[in-house]
């Protein structure tokens, strides 16, 4: 069994210092769309609990999606907020770890639960009379627990195989946070084995969850085609559009960051697509799920009526 030989206690995160006339302006910057995806993704999960009208197997998947958003920008956001802030900022090796872990666990989750919603989607639309009979509260609850158990699996394997590697030379990670590139380059032992799981594991759950979704879509755009009104062939692909549009942020951006047979690409453009799915994207979510979904609008509107209706 390999051993941990590290001698690192701890490791300080680089951040964004080889650029301190932009400290100031990024710490505003990030902050802000920091507390505006908690807010965001908060509202939303208030919104489909309160209201009966979204009281339904598609918003169910976006409140648990809202909370694995809430996730993993927690499990980043703070920390890259003090690289900012602190002359170095230090991360203990566990909390290294266990930073990984949750930003693995919830990244994965989120993969698997977009597939999901593609299969609820496909359900819904091409067989609308028996979608509430095949999306029993049973089934959905199921498919999240399945999600979220292989984002715990995955999760686990990664971080066993990441940190059980030796860190003996030097403790400084040219990123904002412990992510896969990064920790395998700062390694001092051999990490071929490391990197061949952490490729074929990542590929694996990111094509299985692709191709769910691709071919969930060809079943749906099948089905569109088959709608005679233009108004109908609309109204179905408007259900579909705010899902379309986060799977592809998200896979778009996860795909040309790990699905790589080798790390080679410069640190630098490694960090800023970073910033773009461990941030961005939760912080998109809400905004592509709120603006582009006239159910979500519409409960939006009945809330402020109650709210303006009890003043």
């Amino acid at each position: 069994m390999k051993q941990n030989y590290s001698t690192v206690n701890e490791f300080i995160l680089v951040g964004f210092m080889d650029h301190p006339e932009l400290q100031v302006p990024l710490f505003i910057l990030f902050l802000v769309i920091y507390i505006t995806t908690l807010v965001g993704n908060i509202g939303i999960i208030l919104l489909t609990l309160v209201d009966a009208q979204l009281h339904t197997p598609m918003y169910f998947f976006l409140r648990n999606l809202s909370v694995i958003d809430i996730g993993y920008s927690t499990a980043i956001a703070p920390m890259l907020l003090t690289t900012f802030v602190a002359e170095n900022a230090s991360i203990s090796f566990t909390g290294c770890t266990v930073q990984f872990f949750f930003f693995c666990l919830f990244v994965t989750t989120e993969g698997c639960l977009l597939a999901v919603m593609a299969y609820d989607r496909y359900t819904a639309i091409c067989n609308p009379l028996l979608y509430f009979a095949v999306m029993s509260n049973k089934l959905c609850i199921i498919l999240v627990v399945v999600a979220y158990a292989c984002g715990f699996a995955s999760s686990t394997v990664h971080t066993i195989f990441i940190f059980s590697l030796s860190f003996c030379s030097s403790n400084v990670i040219n990123h904002f946070f412990c992510d896969v590139p990064p920790m395998l380059k700062l390694s001092c032992s051999d990490t071929h084995v490391t990197h061949t799981v952490h490729f074929i594991l990542s590929t694996a759950i990111a094509l299985t969850t692709f191709l769910i979704i691709l071919v969930s879509y060809v079943a749906i755009g099948f089905a569109i085609l088959q709608i005679h009104s233009v108004q109908g062939r609309f109204k179905a692909f408007s259900t579909c559009a705010s899902h379309l549009t986060a799977v592809t942020i998200f896979f778009g951006t996860i795909i040309f960051m790990y699905i790589r047979p080798s790390s080679s690409s410069p640190m630098q453009q490694d960090k800023i697509v970073s910033v773009f799915y461990t941030l961005l994207i939760s912080f998109l979510n809400p905004l592509i799920y709120s603006l582009r979904n006239k159910d979500v609008k519409n409960a939006v509107s009945r809330m402020l009526d109650k709210m303006m209706f009890l003043k």
